[in-house]
């Protein structure tokens, strides 16, 4: 080989070095610093503020039965049947400041996803976490509305809505 080629293949050597430290200490820096919950609407419409209470007193027996009231931990197996009562707005992720948290789970970010009530039903919406956040295995990109049944993965933790 010649001495140019050498001295390239040198060069690309070093930015691919300097790319992967630039991947790490971002990934580092991200978990460090979780992003700010921002209030976001569903698809379609503008902002509306969350209701502060977890059920308007206007719904039918039949649609409060919808409603879920608790998350209910499925796995990982030592925690099973680990039991959260719903609040109007709570987080999910491993900081103690968390309503739900789960310390033990690596793969779930420091604040992963929110659950949050808005017009009488139940969200869940990903808050930029490493992993993504799962409604029954299907990745949440934006708020969606959940019900009793429906399950949620933040990391390795399966959470059931009851």
């Amino acid at each position: 080989m010649s001495e140019e080629l050498l001295t390239v293949l040198k060069f690309v050597l070093l930015a691919l070095l300097y790319l992967f430290f630039f991947r790490v200490l971002r990934a580092v820096w991200i978990e460090l610093n979780p992003p700010k919950a921002v209030e976001r609407a569903p698809a379609g419409g503008g902002y509306v503020p969350p209701v502060p209470s977890a059920a308007p007193p206007n719904l039918s027996k039949r649609q409060a039965k919808k409603i879920p009231t608790q998350l209910t931990v499925l796995e990982p197996a030592e925690q099973r049947g680990r039991v959260f009562p719903l609040a109007a707005e709570m987080t999910l992720g491993r900081a103690g400041g968390c309503q739900v948290a789960v310390p033990e789970d690596t793969f779930a970010s420091q604040i992963h996803a929110r659950i949050f009530n808005r017009d009488g039903q139940t969200w869940v919406e990903d808050l930029g976490s490493t992993n993504g956040t799962y409604v029954n295995r299907n990745r949440v990109t934006a708020a969606v509305p959940v019900a009793r049944g429906d399950q949620v993965q933040i990391g390795n933790t399966v959470l059931e809505l009851a």
